[in-house]
């Protein structure tokens, strides 16, 4: 690899002097300049000033080299990159050569090491690891590459290149790194592979990167329609899609106990002016990276109540976030206003919002307006118990990690549980992914309200 010790020593030895020669330069100028035309008329102090003169300003550049104005671009503690610096390096050699490839490992369990083991031995390990990857690649004829620590436990490093040079060298270190351990702690690594052929845009290969890296460590299914497509062409047919609600919607009916349609759950996919498909796997990415939600959410709900027709119930899956947001909140008031449809929010969130009581005063407020709340995946998120114990919401529906029979039965009590305290609180049960009659019967069996799956009825009915 790069040494970035070295290298912050050459870095810095640059820096200095470009800052510090011209400096230099022009007090020799000066003083020759003065030598040349006062010769004669020059006392002995003017010398002895001179000479101090240049002493310091010798000085003055040797302490830029040392010192840098602290500049850093090595990490205290692995003692390669920092992520500025390897960013600002890797965008240069992006728009110097044709082909390159980067690479992402990840130390899985760092913060598992962290906890168990101290920080300090948390730290010892990210530095092993680093000279344990750079070891190997060199032992692979590897050297001289850009190798940084961009965050927490995940590092980078930048190839010439394509990634089929490199693919099956990288899939022999994931597997060496199997049994890879620090003194006795274990360590288990992730990795993946992009190059350029995807992108040349730093942000988009290293954020593609991350979404490869979870891909590779849940192994599920790798279908995903719009892979290929370059991420800023993707970002610029969603942002028009939104702006002028190209929207496609699809409905999937919920039955009762009694096979009775109680509501339908809507379905979106976004299209390009070009008629090409956007699905929530890929929209909803760009959509919460570029602060899209409540945009977004406003014109789903526009067009559910456009199509929609009167006295229907329709369940809508919006952004948390949205609901907390005058400008949702205001706009959704006012299309609801003399509208005989009724609608439910399916929330889904991952972090806690505290401020319950605020929270509370929003869904009352939407309340009078017919509006009904669905908090989603229970039992498998904290936020969805700590919401089903503390909102006034009007139901809750389990995850898909339960629709089988197979979960549904191991699972048991789990979903009994859940049952009884929403039922407790006056509040309904749902499920969706039914597949097949056993599941349904089961879930009937487990007291759950309401059923949603191809079973009963597929997507795209009404």
């Amino acid at each position: 690899m790069l040494l970035p010790e070295k290298k912050e020593r050459e870095y810095r030895f640059k820096l200095a002097l470009r800052i510090g020669l011209p400096i230099f330069a022009l007090i020799i100028a000066l003083i020759s300049h003065t030598l040349i035309t006062n010769y004669e008329n020059l006392q002995t102090a003017f010398f002895i000033e001179a000479t101090i003169l240049m002493a310091v300003s010798i000085y003055f550049i040797f302490y830029l080299i040392y010192n840098g104005f602290s500049v850093k671009i090595t990490d205290d503690v692995t003692k390669t990159f920092t992520r500025e610096y390897l960013y600002d390096f890797l965008h240069k050699e992006l728009a110097k050569n044709k082909a390159c490839t980067l690479i992402l490992i990840s130390i899985d369990n760092l913060s598992d090491i962290n906890t168990l083991y101290g920080i300090k031995n948390g730290d010892k390990v990210l530095r092993e690891v680093s000279q344990w990857i750079a070891k190997y690649l060199k032992s692979e004829g590897i050297e001289n590459f850009p190798f940084g620590h961009i965050k927490g436990g995940e590092f980078l490093i930048g190839l010439k290149g394509s990634k089929e040079r490199y693919a099956t060298l990288l899939e022999l270190m994931a597997l060496k790194a199997t049994n890879l351990k620090v003194d006795d702690i274990e360590v288990k690594i992730s990795t993946a592979i992009i190059d350029t052929s995807y992108t040349r845009e730093l942000d988009y290969l290293v954020e593609r990167l991350f979404e490869l890296l979870e891909k590779n460590k849940n192994s599920k299914n790798h279908d995903e329609p719009q892979e290929e497509l370059n991420p800023s062409e993707v970002e610029a047919a969603i942002i028009e899609a939104i702006e002028h609600k190209r929207v496609e919607l699809s409905y999937q009916n919920v039955f009762d106990a009694q096979k009775r349609v109680l509501f339908k759950e809507s379905f979106v996919k976004l299209y390009a002016e070009d008629g090409k498909r956007f699905y929530p796997k890929l929209y909803l990415k760009v959509i919460s990276k570029l602060g899209l939600g409540v945009t977004f959410d406003i014109k789903v709900v526009e067009s559910v109540l456009e199509n929609a027709k009167s006295d229907e119930t329709i369940a809508i899956n919006i952004f948390p976030t949205s609901l907390r947001n005058e400008k949702f909140l205001s706009r959704i008031k006012e299309l609801l206003t003399n509208k005989k449809t009724n609608i439910m929010f399916v929330l889904s969130e991952m972090e806690y919002y505290s401020y319950t009581e605020r929270y509370n005063t929003i869904i009352q407020s939407l309340k009078s307006f017919g509006v009904k709340i669905v908090i989603d995946r229970v039992a498998s998120i904290h936020t969805s118990f700590l919401y089903l114990r503390e909102l006034d919401i009007d139901m809750v529906r389990f995850d898909t990690y339960y629709s089988s029979y197979e979960k549904m039965e191991k699972n048991r009590d789990i979903l009994l549980g859940f049952t009884t305290m929403a039922h407790a609180k006056g509040v309904g049960t749902w499920i969706k992914n039914i597949e097949d009659k056993a599941s349904y019967n089961l879930a009937k069996e487990l007291e759950i309200d309401f059923f949603q799956g191809k079973y009963l009825s597929k997507i795209g009915e009404n």
